[in-house]
């Protein structure tokens, strides 16, 4: 009977015990049930919310820029590929990969502190000046000097020296911020950075790249105090420089693109065989947008990419985007421009220091200015000085460091004082 009455003893026992551990499991998993969606929203805080990670709306659309951009590459440029370099692919196999170069440098530096940039704002001037002056050593068929040939990739100075401008600005902008009132912390740096840059790129020659740093200037010392009198002063000094130029024929390059500037429609006889030549791009550029229309001629479909626009991958690749996905379409890529400048320049102004402030407006700023001067350039309100548009023309080292730049505004949004939705 002994062995019988502790056989059930001890069945008692397991049976407490086992009903003690379910219990214990079952307040466990009720438990991680309730604080599952708790430990989601802080795992998506810590990749991507607002003021914690990365800013997810501004990452989208980059990539929607950069998806759209290399689709409308390739459009425009497999004919001229084909032509010229017997591989209809050659154009955007190139920039497939400049673009998974320019990604991982643009995660990777989305997770570094740009408050280390402080150190690097004067180094980073000089080697941009230094690698100006290295482009003018070195020798050049054409006697166009803007880039730097390494192995089957060219680097081009002019885009190292627009981010190492906007650096350097930010970080004088922010050490006198409380001084910036004054002509000798705004005025006087921003002569010397402009006319040291613009000397050198004036002996490329490469006028584009000065009007560009010229405005990057402007934008960098405006928003970081410096008061409106010295501006409209230096705008009439500007005027004056440029009047003085004109007349004596210093820019002779810059005014043999100026010939045809406005006229690109008016000469339409082959009779006057200079006019002809000097307007070419921009007129087709103009046929081209023309032949778009309001719904464009439909994606790859587009005549004056087969070889009546030259160099249609380049500068004047908006003008095949117009012709194949028309006005509308061109519109709606413009307004997702808009929305990536107001965007970062949105995360920049909630940063919580005033060098991520100024150093996110900045590169922001020089997105915008870029496409708004190649719209202006293709429509021949501007004269054809080369200016290339962001994410979609193509070229090696301005998608690598455009996409850079893009990972800086990330870092920033990763500190930017902005209150959880």
């Amino acid at each position: 009977m002994a062995p019988f009455v502790q056989v059930m003893r001890e069945a008692d026992i397991n049976k407490v015990y086992d009903e003690q551990f379910n219990d214990r499991r079952d307040r466990r998993e009720a438990r991680s049930r309730r604080d599952a969606p708790e430990k989601k929203r802080k795992l998506k805080q810590k990749l991507f919310d607002r003021g914690m990670g990365i800013d997810l709306p501004f990452l989208l659309i980059v990539l929607v820029l950069l998806i759209i951009g290399m689709i409308m590459m390739f459009s425009a440029s497999f004919p001229n590929a084909y032509y010229n370099k017997h591989d209809s692919y050659y154009f955007i196999k190139r920039q497939l990969l400049f673009a998974v170069i320019g990604l991982a440098a643009m995660i990777g530096i989305s997770f570094f502190n740009y408050n280390k940039l402080h150190k690097l704002a004067i180094p980073g001037m000089a080697v941009a000046w230094g690698l100006l002056v290295l482009v003018l050593i070195i020798p050049s068929p054409d006697g166009v000097k803007r880039w730097i040939g390494i192995g089957s990739f060219n680097v081009q100075p002019s885009e190292i020296a627009k981010l190492a401008i906007i650096l350097f600005l930010a970080h004088w902008g922010s050490m006198f911020y409380d001084k910036m009132q004054y002509a000798k912390y705004s005025v006087l740096p921003g002569i010397v950075i402009f006319g040291i840059t613009a000397v050198l790129l004036i002996a490329e020659p490469h006028y584009s790249g000065i009007v560009i740093t010229g405005i990057l200037i402007v934008v960098m010392l405006y928003v970081s105090g410096m008061k409106v009198k010295y501006l409209l002063i230096g705008a009439a000094l500007l005027a004056v420089l440029i009047a003085v130029a004109w007349v004596t024929g210093i820019l002779t390059y810059a005014m043999q693109r100026m010939d045809g500037w406005g006229q690109a429609l008016v000469y339409t006889s082959s009779e006057n065989t200079e006019m002809w030549n000097a307007t070419w791009q921009t007129r087709n550029s103009l046929y081209a947008i023309g032949s778009g229309g309001l719904f464009g001629l439909g994606l790859g479909n587009s005549r004056q990419k087969y070889l009546y626009l030259p160099e249609s991958q380049n500068d004047f690749v908006f003008a095949i985007v117009c012709e194949e996905i028309g006005y509308i379409g061109a519109m709606i890529i413009l307004l997702i421009f808009a929305l990536l400048v107001w965007r970062g320049i949105t995360l920049s102004l909630r940063s919580k220091d005033r060098f991520g402030k100024l150093l996110g407006i900045g590169l922001s700023s020089q997105i915008g200015i870029q496409v708004v001067l190649n719209i202006l350039v293709i429509t021949d309100w501007l004269p054809n000085t080369g200016i290339s548009l962001p994410f979609f023309s193509y070229g090696g080292s301005s998608l690598i460091m455009l996409l850079a730049q893009m990972g800086l505004i990330l870092s920033i949004s990763r500190t930017a004082n902005i209150e959880k939705q």
